[in-house]
């Protein structure tokens, strides 16, 4: 069938396995013929656990932020995923170019959102607290 060579403490052995049944197998050590058990070894089961992630729904309808938005209005996109620390201004209000509009938290740090437009805001998209992704609308300006 096989044939394998060894080397123990310096000695050289040429075994070839000739049959095999069930357990015991013949085995042909340096022309010499032995039988011997065979002891198998238990199959060890992994211990990893299997992660399983419950589904995340596609469209966000229980989140705290607006998701319509007019086509019409110039939308005020978040610049990095951060929470709404304070809104300054609100629905209604008249707002210049470069004004600060209101102040979000990300990376541990305040930063000043501003309007990149001069116009009304026409709807606020977000409120204090909220968290918000990468490109979320905050606010809508006409």
């Amino acid at each position: 069938m096989k044939k394998f060579k060894f080397t123990i403490r310096g000695n050289e052995y040429e075994v070839e396995i000739k049959d095999v049944e069930g357990d015991i197998a013949t085995i042909d050590v340096n022309g010499t013929n032995y039988e011997v058990e065979i002891q198998q070894e238990k199959v060890k089961s992994t211990k990893t656990p299997t992660l399983v992630r419950p589904s995340v729904p596609v469209d966000r309808k229980d989140s705290k932020i607006k998701k319509s938005v007019s086509s019409r209005a110039y939308k005020l996109n978040a610049p990095l995923p951060g929470s709404i620390f304070k809104i300054l201004k609100q629905e209604g209000d008249e707002v210049k170019k470069g004004e600060t509009i209101l102040i979000m938290e990300a990376m541990k740090m305040e930063n000043n959102i501003q309007s990149e437009k001069s116009g009304t805001i026409v709807s606020m998209k977000v409120k204090e607290g909220d968290t918000v992704l990468q490109n979320d609308v905050l606010a809508e300006i006409e």
